[in-house]
């Protein structure tokens, strides 16, 4: 008889909002678990609504703590980073043992039997919170970046028992030589994405296009900066406006009326939030953007080649993506956009061998993460008694 859900393991998934992908990563493992009917009781938390319950900071400034991070993405205003990375973390630090007691007293509260960080930088203080209540708990740090920085401490944090989950092999030599031991790292064959980007589109790929007045038998790109867009788009579209491309402008309502008012010698088609992200790539022959993690993943998924732009701005958590793509053979990069139409027409005269090398990546996260943490949760004395088969849901064909 299967255990009632009062009865389920309660699995805590630990996101913030900066940036996008933390949050859908973590929407990503509840829909894919509620899909597969696994016998656990989820709860989201953001972790500022733990380590700032008052809201100081925004009764202080207005904004929350992701909003900085959020508005400088959609200007692009990206460079120095690195320095205000050490920076944060140095102030992590300095305020350990008051961060850890705000995790620990949320824990007492909840006693979670699985606690799951999608997020870097705070899982010294929170694995440090739940073992002070007590709790054996199995703790998993889900890495959302192809890498850690190559001093770890980002997302690795060593000699705290973290189980941690990696998209890349070499994450995992990472986590190896930063003293984490073999049956504490879990490698996946990819990143995280959400179920939607394993499924057929239900309109035809031409009909789709057609309805946004898009050429289907033009080469289309798609150039998306992440959630909240990116200044970049605007010389995209003056650079190559011989390019049909889909837009893809997230909460950036200005950038998006911009876009629109240029003028145009190709179709073109400018979209703000949506949800359907997968349904765009799929009209698309080729992505553009910055070298974010999710956004390459996704592509990738949906088939699509990348062409990511870096420079001195790129984030330090996203360099080793631009040297990923490259060794897998998967896309190309650009330090300039100068150089970016004539990336674009090298891409396209190879297009067919890109797109075999993307085909042929076959990125099971998704189904391979859940997995993971039913073990754990066994191994630790859990009975889950999952109700289905828990491959039958969201399977590509």
């Amino acid at each position: 008889m299967a255990p009632s859900f009062a009865q389920a393991p309660m699995v805590e998934l630990m996101y913030f909002n900066a940036g996008g992908g933390h949050r859908a990563s973590a929407l990503a493992l509840e829909a894919i678990a509620l899909a597969q009917r696994r016998h656990w009781n989820i709860r989201l938390v953001n972790i500022f609504d733990v380590l700032d319950p008052r809201g100081h900071f925004h009764a202080l400034t207005g904004l929350h703590p992701e909003d900085l991070y959020n508005k400088r993405l959609a200007r692009g205003w990206t460079r120095g980073m690195a320095q205000e990375l050490r920076l944060l973390q140095q102030l992590i630090r300095l305020s350990q043992t008051r961060l850890a007691q705000r995790m620990q007293q949320h824990w007492q509260g909840t006693r979670p039997d699985l606690v799951v960080s999608l997020v870097p930088n705070f899982n010294r203080v929170m694995a440090t919170g739940l073992r002070a209540t007590g709790s054996t708990a199995p703790y998993v740090t889900v890495m959302t970046d192809l890498a850690d920085m190559d001093h770890g401490r980002f997302w690795i944090e060593p000699g705290l028992g973290i189980h941690l989950v990696c998209g890349t092999a070499y994450a995992a030599q990472q986590a190896s030589r930063l003293g984490l031991t073999p049956t504490h790292i879990h490698t996946t064959s990819g990143m995280l994405v959400r179920p939607e980007f394993y499924q057929t589109p239900t309109q035809p790929r031409e009909q789709a296009m057609l309805c946004l007045g898009l050429d289907p038998a033009r080469p289309t790109a798609l150039a998306l900066f992440g959630g909240h867009g990116g200044r970049a788009m605007l010389h995209i579209a003056r650079g190559m406006p011989q390019v049909q491309t889909i837009f893809l402008c997230g909460h950036n309502h200005k950038l998006a009326a911009q876009l629109q008012a240029m003028p145009q010698q190709a179709p073109r088609w400018v979209q703000g939030f949506t949800p359907h992200v997968a349904n765009f790539m799929h009209m698309a022959d080729f992505m553009i953007g910055k070298p974010g993690p999710g956004s390459i993943s996704e592509a990738l998924r949906c088939g699509l080649p990348v062409i990511v732009m870096h420079n001195g701005a790129t984030m330090p958590q996203e360099r080793y993506n631009v040297r990923w793509v490259q060794e897998q053979g998967v896309g190309l990069a650009c330090t300039s956009l100068r150089a970016l139409t004539a990336a674009v027409a090298q891409l396209q005269s190879q297009l067919p061998q890109y797109q075999a090398r993307v085909r042929a990546m076959n990125n099971r996260a998704l189904f391979e993460v859940p997995d993971i943490l039913e073990r754990l949760l066994q191994h630790n004395g859990k009975p889950t008694g999952v109700q289905a088969d828990a491959h039958s849901a969201c399977h590509s064909p």
